[in-house]
């Protein structure tokens, strides 16, 4: 069980690598995870953070000393937004063409060695067994939570048969009788 749930977090942590990062709520990690934002960058964007939400790009760019047109086109394309929304300004198709031409120029420049192929099968199953993994620990767990509830309601149900029997073993006495006594 306790590998499943590792194997589902580690699928998880995979998903949020591949997320967009928003500068309003990222934290200082994930701001360095971006390429092309340093230490010194992430540190800028914090404290101007400190001071109000960015609202849109122009006033990122305006507000982080050093960020102009060209890297914020740069961070948009490795995945930073600004309230959600991708940079769409004079150098973003730019550099979304030199990430798409750096991406498609590493797979054609050389031929892949069988070494490399190798990793990437391997690579791939691994991805694809902790696809598997995740979504079994996922039905477990489930089953797990319903099997903790079960027996709460088949005690209650239990209860519930055990006062009817109760009730029908005792003999009604009649209100009357009772009273002269």
């Amino acid at each position: 069980m306790f590998k499943k749930l590792l194997a589902f977090l580690a699928a998880m942590s995979l998903v949020a690598a591949f997320a967009a990062v928003d500068v309003n709520k990222a934290t200082e990690a994930e701001l360095d995870g971006i390429k092309g934002i340093g230490p010194v960058t992430t540190k800028l964007i914090i404290s101007e953070r400190k001071k109000g939400e960015f609202k849109n790009w122009d006033d990122f760019i305006a507000r982080v000393k050093g960020v102009g047109d060209k890297s914020a086109a740069k961070f948009s394309a490795e995945g930073l937004t600004v309230g959600g929304a991708a940079y769409k300004g004079a150098g973003a198709a730019e550099a979304k063409a030199d990430a798409k031409a750096k991406a498609g120029a590493k797979k054609t420049d050389k031929p892949m060695t069988e070494k490399a192929k190798d990793a990437a099968v391997a690579t791939k199953e691994a991805v694809k067994d902790a696809a598997v993994a995740t979504k079994e620990a996922v039905k477990e767990t489930a089953k797990d939570a319903k099997a903790a509830v079960t027996p709460k309601a088949d005690a209650k149900v239990e209860a519930k048969a055990e006062t009817k029997a109760a009730a029908k073993a005792e003999p009604a006495k009649p209100a009357a009788s009772a009273a002269k006594k």
